[in-house]
């Protein structure tokens, strides 16, 4: 196995979830940085953590009271040259998966920060509902956060409602009430072991999966085979993985539980992922009848970048590439999300 440990919890077994964190990461060490010390200092710690295409410091993962385990993307034999799986999520999800040592996965994007009882609910939710395919709560953070922040997330000094005040919701999206994302005891609890808990709703809508924080058990993981790594680069990949969830009738939850997605530059739209998007969206039409991401292609159509109709069955084509001047315009360096 082409992994190894970098530093090892010192937090008891009985402090630890049964779970396997899973997240890929290139370039972004201070996010990832972020997220590891969210792990460190929730409720409960997660029995693992694998970093898929980790690039950061050795001697600053050691610094985690946790069990990080590195995996490179050049672990499985692949078609894909090292540079093109250093972007591929699909494919180092499914290495995280391949190399994960609990049946409870959570994948949790690089910009992630979650919040104190994340882990914690997660890890119970997939223990009563092994069947079902989970996603969080994502609130945006409209600024990074500064390095005296980051130090108090390390040190468990940062409030959740510190991040609470820095973040928004995305209003395009469904939302639970800030409440139900407190752990208390709820009406539907079936359980008797006075066991507080967080919201979870059931939904028949799979295309509002998106992959930024979600939990699987391995077995349906497996059902689904994972990621189709026939998508490359930005777009499409995770409601594909919803929608062969929902052919095999695979129950789809939202949780109240909050991930904090951590600011950084966007493209509105996101020129800079067009080509990725259209061969991306070709995919998905063969494979489903249905467009997806149909507000972005709308856009590039009102640009005059593709030709494109919602009632087409036939490959979208490029017309054109976006300008610098495009590009420059679209490019949003304040903005929470796309």
């Amino acid at each position: 196995m082409v992994s190894h440990s970098v530093s090892q919890s010192t937090s008891s077994m009985s402090d630890l979830a049964q779970v396997s964190v899973i997240t890929t990461c290139y370039g972004r060490n201070t996010h990832l940085y972020n997220l590891l010390s969210s792990l460190e200092q929730g409720s409960v710690q997660p029995a693992e953590v694998i970093i898929i295409n980790d690039d950061a410091d050795p001697e600053r993962l050691a610094e985690f009271a946790l069990n990080i385990i590195k995996i490179p993307t050049t672990v499985a034999s692949s078609p894909k040259t090292e540079d093109s799986a250093k972007f591929d999520i699909g494919h180092n999800r499914n290495l995280g998966a391949q190399h994960a040592s609990q049946n409870a996965l959570i994948f949790l994007d690089v910009d992630c920060i979650v919040a104190p009882y994340f882990i914690e609910q997660f890890s119970l939710k997939l223990q009563r509902h092994p069947e079902a395919l989970l996603m969080g709560q994502p609130r945006y953070l409209i600024r990074p956060l500064s390095s005296e922040e980051s130090l108090q997330l390390k040190l468990g000094q940062l409030p959740t409602s510190h991040l609470d005040e820095l973040s928004v919701y995305n209003p395009y999206r469904f939302n639970f009430d800030p409440s139900e994302s407190i752990p208390s005891k709820r009406a539907t609890d079936s359980d008797s072991d006075g066991t507080l808990q967080t919201a979870l709703q059931q939904t028949e809508d799979y295309g509002a999966f998106w992959s930024l924080c979600f939990g699987i058990t391995r077995q349906q993981f497996d059902k689904i085979g994972g990621f189709d790594t026939q998508y490359i680069g930005y777009g499409a990949e995770d409601t594909d993985f919803a929608f062969t969830a929902r052919s095999l009738g695979i129950s789809f939850y939202l949780s109240a539980d909050v991930a904090y997605h951590q600011q950084h530059s966007v493209s509105r739209p996101p020129l800079n992922h067009l080509n990725s998007i259209v061969i991306n969206a070709n995919r998905f039409y063969q494979k489903w009848q249905h467009w997806p991401m149909q507000g972005w292609l709308e856009q590039f159509v009102s640009m005059g970048l593709i030709d494109w109709q919602e009632q087409q069955a036939s490959s979208i084509e490029v017309i054109r590439l976006p300008t610098k001047k495009e590009r420059d315009m679209a490019h949003c360096p304040n903005a929470p999300f796309v």
